[in-house]
């Protein structure tokens, strides 16, 4: 498996049988540049989403469109995201498990909110926020947790699914910040791994990955801060 942050809460995680982008958030990450974004998309075969803000839903519609990916979103969003002219679609909900070619995608809870104002001026509600799940076939389990705030079903995720790597958000004011994650990865996981995410890529958000880095200290889980567009193989 290889794993590469692509900026704010963005991940292309490729394996022998897939090449998936979560949260593709591209235009107007400053993290991110266009010789990253052809790599991000040669052969993509799935665009998952964990919610319907436009950090997160991002570029989907137009890289579905140049693709041909299937994307998985919650079935509101994977409505609206129809209505947008995305084609190949599936669609899930929060306990919910979509199974592909080599990994299944589980829906889990988040603490946040989804939705969306479109150029109307209208605000579109696209269904809960959620985390994301994935098991393959001869891979370690992946969990990218969306956006969220700690809870203690985290503990019921860990029971249910193991997950051995973690993909974290960090940065504070729409998340939890690094102290509160760093205590939720230890109270309610037993990761190997573990990636930063959804910092550095705004003012209002914490910078670095330094507070959570701190919180780690003296875990036997790895932190692995990575670098935008550098792929960290596991």
């Amino acid at each position: 498996m290889k794993i590469t942050w692509l900026g704010h809460s963005a991940f292309h995680i490729e394996t022998a049988n897939a090449k998936i982008l979560i949260d593709p958030f591209f235009t107007g990450n400053p993290a991110f540049d266009e010789a990253t974004r052809r790599d991000a998309v040669a052969g993509l075969t799935h665009v998952l989403l964990t919610h319907g803000h436009g950090d997160h839903v991002g570029d989907t519609i137009a890289i579905a469109k140049e693709t041909g990916a299937t994307v998985l979103a919650n079935a509101d969003l994977a409505a609206w995201l129809g209505s947008r002219g995305v084609s190949k679609l599936e669609m899930g909900n929060t306990g919910g498990t979509v199974h592909f070619d080599g990994f299944s995608a589980t829906f889990v809870n988040a603490l946040h909110s989804s939705a969306q104002i479109t150029e109307d001026g209208v605000s579109h509600s696209l269904g809960n926020a959620n985390g994301l799940v994935l098991h393959f076939e001869d891979e370690p389990t992946l969990y990218h947790m969306g956006d969220t705030d700690i809870f203690s079903d985290m503990a019921l995720i860990n029971e249910l699914h193991m997950p051995e790597i973690g993909l974290v958000p960090i940065g504070d004011r729409f998340t939890m910040g690094g102290a509160v994650a760093a205590l939720a990865c230890q109270r309610y996981f037993k990761f190997e791994t573990v990636i930063p995410c959804h910092y550095g890529s705004f003012g209002i958000i914490d910078k670095t990955a330094d507070k959570f880095v701190a919180g780690m200290d003296g875990v036997a889980t790895k932190v692995e801060v990575a670098k935008v567009g550098v792929g960290l193989s596991r």
